[in-house]
């Protein structure tokens, strides 16, 4: 069994996201478990209050460091993460890595101004989901949830999914068609229904490339491509600019 640990100011965020779709399937058979800390318990004054104004002055309040070092001691079992705006940006090779703990992985959910510098210190790492600021860290305690779930066997019915998907090649996931054949005018690739495997899975690996190059060309450029790679992108493109598929 996973345990994440989810340290928040607001437990309550996470019950519906707990018990829906596969990740609730995914805790019904034991294959994953989540324990909720709220930082307030390690809060001793009478308004439970863990922030306090930051030295130097400036807008808004920062999590003081008593409660995380208090808090810590008890999971010194886990992996620990702060989400932060401030961490190194997160990637599937991450969640990889991490599903592949042998010990529970604890989220810390940041809020307000950011956390006191020497508590952050005691963190095995700091992540990003992105560069962006959110009201806390719950939205991206999720984000890592289920991308490490994921990963996990008994999580997803079908792994080879996972294998195909976007990032886990370095490069973004092929176009997907499904029924009708026709809709809107616009026909599936005729490749799509010719039955042939070999060059199906030809025909998604250039259009694998080709999709990367237009919506992330700095994930493009580090690709290195084989040369049989390289003649599926040159014939995507052609096939693209010809109107053909």
């Amino acid at each position: 069994m996973f345990e994440f640990k989810i340290v928040t100011l607001f437990p309550e965020i996470f019950s519906p996201f707990e018990n829906a779709s596969l990740i609730g399937k995914a805790v019904e058979k034991k294959i994953l478990k989540f324990t909720y800390i709220n930082l307030r318990d390690y809060s001793h004054d009478k308004h439970r209050s863990v922030d306090d104004t930051p030295y130097g002055g400036g807008a808004g309040m920062v999590i003081k460091p008593a409660p995380v070092f208090e808090m810590l001691e008890d999971v010194k079992d886990s992996y620990k993460v702060f989400l932060t705006p401030g961490g190194k940006p997160y990637t599937q090779s991450d969640a990889a890595r991490l599903a592949s703990l042998d010990k529970p992985l604890l989220l810390f959910c940041g809020r307000y101004e950011g956390l006191d510098e020497r508590a952050v210190e005691e963190f095995d790492e700091q992540i990003s989901i992105g560069d962006f600021v959110l009201n806390g860290g719950e939205v991206a305690a999720m984000a890592v949830v289920e991308s490490v779930s994921r990963l996990l066997d008994g999580v997803i019915g079908n792994m080879d999914s996972v294998t195909e998907e976007s990032f886990s090649s370095g490069l973004l996931e092929y176009p997907q068609y499904s029924r009708p054949e026709i809709f809107n005018g616009k026909k599936v690739p005729e490749i799509l229904l010719s039955g042939n495997h070999k060059l199906i899975k030809e025909w998604r690996k250039g259009r694998s490339l080709l999709k990367t190059r237009k919506v992330r060309p700095d994930l493009f450029d580090k690709y290195e491509m084989s040369d049989l790679e390289k003649k599926l992108f040159e014939k995507a493109q052609k096939e693209e600019k010809d109107g053909t598929a």
